[in-house]
C-alpha cells in the first residue's frame, strides 16, 4: 500500500482539483450564459443575489435542491432514476485524459497536469464516452412514458448519430499529424511558432466540422432539437424536476466545458501560447500559469457558445440531418482524402 502512495496521492488532487474547478465551471457558466444574454437583448441580467449577481448560481442550487421531486406514474423507475447520472458522469470522466497544463516539479519529481498521465488512446477514449453519454438521453424518454419525451429522445440519438461520424472523421486528420492518440503528443506538437503551429492554421477545415459537429453533440443552439421548448415541450426531460433535472441542467453545461477543453487540446495549442516557454517562471509557476492559460482559453470558447445560442434560430429538423450527411460528412470526407494526401507526398511534421 505503501508503494502506491506516490501515485494515488497526486491522482487524488488533480481529480479533487479538476472536479472542483468543472462544477465551479458549471455554476458559474449558467451565470455567464444570463449575463451574455442579457447583453446581446440589451437588458440587465441577475444583479440582486450577492454583489453583481455572483451569488445567483447558489440561490439556483438551493432552488433545485428543495424543489419536489416527483415521478410520474407511468415511468419505468429504475431507468427513470438512472438517466441523469447517464448523461452527468461521461461528462466528467471525459476529463480523466484532457491535459489542462504542462507539468509541476514538487519536491523534486515532475507531476504531468493530467489525471490520467499513461493514456495513451486518449482521443479513442473520449469518442467511446461521448457515444455513451447519449443513453442517458435515450433512457430518459423512453423510461418516462411520456411522448414528448420519447421524441426527444428519439432526436438526440439521430442527432448523435449523424454528427459523430462528420466528428470522427475530423479528428483523423489530427491522428494522421501526430501519428498517436495521445492528447499529450497531440498538445505538444502544437507549441506554436513557425514549424509547429497551432492546428487550427494547417486545419482549418477539420476544425470547422468538428466545431459544429461539437456544438450538435452537446445539444446546444441552434442543434437543441431534443429539447425544443416551442414543439415538444422540453424534450427528453420534459418529467424531471428537482435535482434530476438540475443533473441533466448540469450535464449540459458540464458537455460545454468537455467540448471547449477538447477543442482547444486539439486546434488551440492546449496551454501554449506562441514563443512562451513556462520554463521561465519555474517548476511551480509555469504549471500554474500553463493551466490559467488553458482555462482561458475554454472561457473564451464557453462565450462563443453562449453567444451562438442567443443569436442563431434553431434548424427544422430536416435543416438539421441535411447540414449533417449532406455538407459536413462530405467536407469530412475531403478534408482527409486532402491530409492523406499532402503527408504522403511532404511528410509528416515531426
Amino acid at each position: 500500500m505503501n508503494a502506491m502512495l506516490p501515485i494515488l496521492v497526486p491522482a487524488l488532487v488533480k481529480i479533487v482539483v479538476i472536479l472542483g474547478i468543472v462544477l465551479t465551471g458549471v455554476a458559474y457558466t449558467t451565470l455567464a450564459e444570463r449575463k451574455v444574454s442579457a447583453w446581446i437583448q440589451n437588458r440587465y441580467g441577475p444583479n440582486r443575489v450577492g454583489p453583481w449577481g455572483l451569488l445567483q448560481p447558489v440561490a439556483d442550487g438551493m432552488k433545485f435542491f428543495f424543489k419536489e421531486d416527483i415521478t410520474p406514474a407511468e415511468a419505468y423507475r429504475p431507468l427513470y432514476l438512472l438517466a441523469p447520472l447517464g448523461t452527468l458522469i461521461p461528462a466528467l470522466v471525459t476529463f480523466a485524459v484532457i491535459p489542462f497544463g504542462t507539468s509541476m516539479t514538487i519536491a523534486g519529481e515532475a507531476h504531468p497536469l493530467v489525471i490520467a498521465p499513461s493514456m495513451n488512446v486518449g482521443l479513442i477514449y473520449i469518442l467511446a464516452l461521448s457515444s455513451v453519454g447519449v443513453y442517458g438521453i435515450l433512457l430518459a424518454g423512453w423510461s418516462s412514458g411520456n411522448k414528448y419525451s420519447m421524441m426527444g429522445s428519439l432526436r438526440g440519438a439521430s442527432q448523435v448519430i449523424s454528427y459523430e461520424l462528420a466528428m470522427g472523421l475530423a479528428l483523423l486528420g489530427i491522428v494522421l499529424a501526430t501519428g498517436s492518440f495521445d492528447l499529450s503528443v497531440i498538445v505538444d506538437s502544437q507549441k506554436g511558432g513557425w514549424t509547429s503551429p497551432w492546428f487550427i492554421v494547417p486545419q482549418i477545415i477539420g476544425f470547422v466540422v468538428f466545431t459544429v459537429a461539437i456544438f450538435a453533440e452537446t445539444n446546444r443552439l441552434p442543434f437543441d432539437l431534443p429539447e425544443g421548448e416551442s414543439e415538444i415541450v422540453g424534450g427528453y426531460h420534459t418529467e424531471y424536476s428537482g435535482l434530476r433535472f438540475a443533473m441533466f441542467f448540469m450535464g449540459e453545461y458540464a458537455n460545454m466545458i468537455t467540448a471547449s477543453a477538447l477543442i482547444v487540446v486539439l486546434y488551440l495549442g492546449g496551454w501554449h501560447l506562441p514563443f512562451l516557454d513556462y520554463g521561465w517562471f519555474g517548476p511551480v509557476w509555469g504549471g500554474i500559469l500553463s493551466m490559467a492559460v488553458f482555462f482561458g482559453k475554454i472561457a473564451l470558447l464557453l462565450f462563443i457558445f453562449i453567444w451562438v445560442r442567443w443569436t442563431l434560430p434553431r434548424f427544422r429538423y430536416d435543416q438539421l440531418m441535411g447540414l449533417g450527411w449532406k455538407r459536413l460528412l462530405p467536407l469530412a470526407l475531403v478534408n482527409m482524402v486532402l491530409l492523406a494526401t499532402f503527408y504522403l507526398l511532404m511528410g509528416r511534421p515531426s
